[in-house]
Protein backbone atom coordinates (compact mmCIF):
# COMPACT_ATOMS: atom_id res chain seq x y z
CA UNK A 1 0.00 0.00 0.00
CA UNK A 2 1.32 2.96 -0.83
CA UNK A 3 0.91 5.37 2.07
CA UNK A 4 1.77 8.66 0.66
CA UNK A 5 -0.31 8.23 -2.11
CA UNK A 6 -3.64 7.46 0.23
CA UNK A 7 -2.98 10.04 2.97
CA UNK A 8 -3.15 12.72 -0.36
CA UNK A 9 -6.39 11.46 -1.57
CA UNK A 10 -8.65 14.63 -1.15
CA UNK A 11 -11.97 13.81 0.84
CA UNK A 12 -13.56 16.55 -0.99
CA UNK A 13 -12.45 14.03 -4.48
CA UNK A 14 -14.30 11.02 -2.54
CA UNK A 15 -16.80 12.22 -0.82
CA UNK A 16 -19.18 12.51 -4.07
CA UNK A 17 -18.00 9.02 -4.78
CA UNK A 18 -19.87 8.05 -1.56
CA UNK A 19 -22.86 10.00 -2.11
CA UNK A 20 -23.20 8.08 -5.53
CA UNK A 21 -22.52 5.16 -4.17
CA UNK A 22 -25.86 5.49 -1.45
CA UNK A 23 -27.82 7.17 -3.87
CA UNK A 24 -27.63 4.14 -6.70
CA UNK A 25 -28.89 1.94 -3.82
CA UNK A 26 -31.70 4.26 -2.84
CA UNK A 27 -30.15 5.86 0.08
CA UNK A 28 -29.44 9.61 0.46
CA UNK A 29 -26.63 12.24 0.40
CA UNK A 30 -28.65 13.12 4.52
CA UNK A 31 -27.94 9.27 5.21
CA UNK A 32 -23.86 9.68 4.03
CA UNK A 33 -23.72 12.78 6.33
CA UNK A 34 -25.13 11.22 9.01
CA UNK A 35 -22.55 8.85 9.00
CA UNK A 36 -19.44 10.65 8.76
CA UNK A 37 -21.15 12.67 11.50
CA UNK A 38 -21.12 9.99 13.81
CA UNK A 39 -17.54 8.79 13.12
CA UNK A 40 -16.02 11.78 12.98
CA UNK A 41 -18.23 14.53 15.15
CA UNK A 42 -18.00 17.04 11.86
CA UNK A 43 -21.49 18.87 11.89
CA UNK A 44 -22.79 20.51 8.47
CA UNK A 45 -21.00 23.41 8.63
CA UNK A 46 -17.60 22.03 9.67
CA UNK A 47 -17.91 19.13 7.46
CA UNK A 48 -18.55 21.96 4.46
CA UNK A 49 -15.50 23.69 5.84
CA UNK A 50 -13.06 20.73 4.74
CA UNK A 51 -14.69 19.74 1.36
CA UNK A 52 -14.42 23.57 0.68
CA UNK A 53 -10.45 23.88 1.42
CA UNK A 54 -10.22 20.32 -0.42
CA UNK A 55 -8.40 18.42 3.00
CA UNK A 56 -7.01 15.50 2.43
CA UNK A 57 -7.91 12.71 4.10
CA UNK A 58 -5.09 12.86 6.52
CA UNK A 59 -6.05 16.48 7.72
CA UNK A 60 -9.59 15.69 8.00
CA UNK A 61 -9.37 12.79 10.55
CA UNK A 62 -6.82 14.92 12.25
CA UNK A 63 -9.17 18.37 11.99
CA UNK A 64 -11.86 15.57 13.16
CA UNK A 65 -13.71 17.23 16.39
CA UNK A 66 -14.07 13.85 17.81
CA UNK A 67 -13.83 10.57 16.56
CA UNK A 68 -16.49 8.04 18.13
CA UNK A 69 -15.20 5.14 20.56
CA UNK A 70 -17.54 3.18 19.02
CA UNK A 71 -15.78 2.94 15.92
CA UNK A 72 -13.58 0.24 17.13
CA UNK A 73 -16.92 -1.81 16.90
CA UNK A 74 -17.07 -1.49 13.00
CA UNK A 75 -15.06 -4.98 11.74
CA UNK A 76 -15.42 -6.77 8.63
CA UNK A 77 -13.18 -6.80 5.29
CA UNK A 78 -12.98 -4.15 3.06
CA UNK A 79 -10.47 -3.98 0.31
CA UNK A 80 -9.79 -7.45 0.78
CA UNK A 81 -8.02 -6.46 4.73
CA UNK A 82 -9.87 -7.01 7.74
CA UNK A 83 -10.50 -2.98 9.25
CA UNK A 84 -10.07 -4.40 12.88
CA UNK A 85 -6.62 -5.42 12.01
CA UNK A 86 -4.91 -2.78 9.67
CA UNK A 87 -2.35 -0.50 12.21
CA UNK A 88 -2.12 2.42 9.85
CA UNK A 89 -4.75 5.14 12.07
CA UNK A 90 -5.49 6.57 9.13
CA UNK A 91 -5.88 4.07 6.93
CA UNK A 92 -7.52 2.32 9.63
CA UNK A 93 -10.33 5.04 9.85
CA UNK A 94 -10.68 5.66 6.33
CA UNK A 95 -11.42 1.84 5.77
CA UNK A 96 -14.32 2.54 8.72
CA UNK A 97 -15.67 5.02 6.68
CA UNK A 98 -15.48 2.60 3.36
CA UNK A 99 -17.29 0.10 5.36
CA UNK A 100 -20.06 1.87 6.91
CA UNK A 101 -20.76 3.31 3.38
CA UNK A 102 -20.85 0.22 1.82
CA UNK A 103 -23.15 -1.40 4.55
CA UNK A 104 -25.59 1.70 3.87
CA UNK A 105 -25.38 0.46 0.14
CA UNK A 106 -26.35 -2.77 1.24
CA UNK A 107 -29.31 -1.77 2.73
CA UNK A 108 -28.37 -2.30 6.19
CA UNK A 109 -30.64 -0.49 9.20
CA UNK A 110 -29.18 3.20 9.92
CA UNK A 111 -28.91 1.92 13.82
CA UNK A 112 -27.24 -1.09 13.06
CA UNK A 113 -24.56 0.90 10.94
CA UNK A 114 -23.94 3.38 13.92
CA UNK A 115 -23.47 0.53 16.27
CA UNK A 116 -26.22 1.25 18.16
Amino acid sequence: MDKERIYKLLFSTVYPLYIQKAERKGRTKEEVDTIIFWLTGYNKKTLQKQIDKKSDFETFFAEAPTFNPNASKITGVICGYRVEEIEDEIIQKMRYLDKLIDELAKGKKMEKILRE
